[in-house]
C-alpha cells in the first residue's frame, strides 16, 4: 500500500501508519510518498520534530549547476513548507547538519551556513579550494565537522571554535577514501558510503569503516561494489542503511555480521540519496524522481 500525500495532519498520518498494518500488509507496509512541491531532492535531515528536504530546484538535474535555485524544504506532520526559500545563493544542497541553531548545507563547492535563528541574515560561507567541486555530506565529531568531496574522494576538517564567524575557516585535509560521499558518525566511528563521481563503478566503491577518527585509516567495511550515497544507523545501533544507486535500492547491513539485506520499498526508486533515520521511520529522498519515501521500519 502507498499512500501519496502533499499535506495531511499528524492525527491523519497516524490513522494511515494504523490502517496499513491491519490491511494485512507486511514489511511493505507503513509507506508514505511525499511527491508534491519537491524539485530534485537530495538530502533528508531529521529536524525539530519534522523533516528538512534538501532541493535542487532548476530546470534540469544537475548536481554542479550553478543556477542558484536551490531551496530547503520543511516536512511537518503532513505539511510542506519552505524553511530557506530561492535566494540565489544555494544552487545544488546536498548533506545538512543542524548544530547550536546553525544549519550547515553542502553545496557544489562550498558549504552555506544559515543561522536558524535568524533566517534573514546574511549566511555564512566557507569556500573550498579550486578542484574540490562535489560537496556532498557534512558530520559534526567533537568540535569539528567533516565534509566529504566526492569527485576527489577528500574529506575535510572544519574547526568550530567560532561558530559564529566561520568565513574565514580554512578546511583541512584530514583523510581521502574513493569517491567519498555519504558520512555517518556513530560513537569515534566513521562510516562512508563511496560514489563513482565519473558513473563508473569499480571494486573501491564500497562502503567504509574508519575505527579511530583521530588517525584515520579507511578500511571496506563490506565488499560488495555498487554506488553507494546516503547512511543511516538503526536506533539500536545495530543496522546500517546505505541507499545505491546501481542497482536503485536501500540495503541493511548488519554490523555485527556484514550480512546485507535488501529493504523492501514498494515505490520505484531511480536515484536514492540522502537517507535519514529518526526513530524507527526511514527517509529516502529520490533525487531523479523529486519525492521522498517515508518507509516504517519497525517491523
Amino acid at each position: 500500500m502507498i499512500v501519496k500525500i502533499t499535506k495531511l495532519g499528524a492525527s491523519a498520518l497516524m490513522l494511515i501508519l494504523v490502517l496499513t498494518a491491519c490491511c494485512g500488509a507486511d514489511s511493505k507496509g507503513g509507506e508514505i510518498v511525499v511527491n508534491e512541491g519537491l524539485k530534485f531532492n537530495e538530502s533528508t535531515y531529521p529536524y525539530n520534530g519534522g523533516l528538512l528536504i534538501a532541493n535542487f530546484g532548476g530546470s534540469e538535474l544537475n548536481p554542479l549547476n550553478s543556477q542558484g535555485r536551490g531551496f530547503i524544504s520543511y516536512y511537518k506532520a503532513g505539511e510542506l513548507s519552505t524553511l530557506i526559500a530561492t535566494d540565489g545563493i544555494l544552487n545544488a544542497p546536498k548533506g545538512m547538519i543542524e548544530s547550536d541553531g546553525m544549519l550547515y548545507i553542502c553545496d557544489v563547492n562550498k558549504v552555506v551556513v544559515y543561522n536558524l535563528n535568524d533566517l534573514a541574515s546574511e549566511p555564512q560561507i566557507i569556500k573550498f579550494g579550486e578542484g574540490e567541486l562535489f560537496l556532498n555530506d557534512i558530520v559534526r565529531l567533537g568540535g569539528d565537522l567533516f565534509v566529504s568531496v566526492t569527485n576527489t574522494g577528500n574529506i575535510f576538517k572544519i574547526n568550530m571554535d567560532n561558530p559564529a564567524d566561520l568565513k574565514a575557516s580554512t578546511p583541512s585535509l584530514w583523510c581521502n577514501v574513493t569517491g567519498a560521499n555519504g558520512l555517518l558518525v556513530s560513537g569515534d566511528k566513521m562510516y562512508v558510503a563511496s560514489y563513482p563521481a565519473d558513473g563508473k563503478t569499480t571494486d573501491d566503491n564500497v562502503v567504509y569503516l574508519i575505527e579511530d577518527c583521530v588517525t584515520p585509516a579507511p578500511v571496506k567495511l563490506i565488499h560488495k561494489a555498487g554506488q553507494y550515497d546516503g547512511l543511516a544507523l538503526s536506533g539500536d545501533s545495530q543496522w546500517l542503511y546505505v541507499s545505491n544507486w546501481s542497482p536503485a535500492e536501500v540495503v541493511a547491513i548488519n554490523l555485527s555480521t556484514k550480512e546485507i539485506k535488501p529493504v523492501v520499498i514498494e515505490t520505484k526508486l531511480a536515484g536514492p540519496a540522502d537517507i535519514s533515520i529518526e526513530g524507527e521511520t526511514l527517509f529516502v529522498p529520490d533525487l531523479v524522481n523529486s519525492l521522498v519515501v517515508i518507509k516504517d521500519i519497525s517491523k
